[in-house]
């Protein structure tokens, strides 16, 4: 099956990008949060929310990290995808800072690597194709 001619596979180092994304969303949602096997991550919640809302926020939470991560892998509204990323790593990391810092294991690290991360993940979504957008049904040549 030949692709249309707009539609052209990512090249290597994009879908490497997408690929480590995807894979950073994923355990941090599915192993960590889902899963519990990095109880830190209740506790912030707990301290961010209290202990009654721990466990469902927590829960979550991890599942949207996990839909974030099948979203980059599907490559649909890349930009789109990337700046939900943006905005919930923003606001996690607002929160913590502001209410968890003390759980945190290095603030100022998780803000530079989490900046990295959101750099790479732009640069990969600046590279693919922009959706086609018909232009307008005047006639080229100009006014009559």
């Amino acid at each position: 099956m030949r692709l249309p001619a707009t539609v052209r596979p990512p090249s290597a180092a994009v879908a490497a990008v997408r690929m480590l994304a995807a894979a950073v969303w994923i355990a941090f949602g599915l192993l960590f949060k889902v899963m519990g096997l990095v109880p830190r991550h209740r506790a912030i919640v707990a301290a961010v929310l209290g202990e009654g809302l721990a466990g469902p926020v927590t829960l979550a939470v991890g599942l949207g990290e996990t839909a974030l991560g099948l979203w980059i892998l599907s490559g649909i509204r890349p930009r789109t995808c990337v700046a939900v990323q943006a905005a919930a790593i923003a606001s996690m990391n607002g929160l913590e800072l502001a209410l968890a810092v003390d759980l945190l294991l290095a603030p100022l690290p998780m803000v530079v690597g989490n900046a990295l991360f959101l750099g790479a993940g732009w640069w990969a979504a600046s590279q693919a194709p922009r959706a086609f957008t018909p232009r307008s049904a005047a006639p080229s040549g100009g006014p009559a």
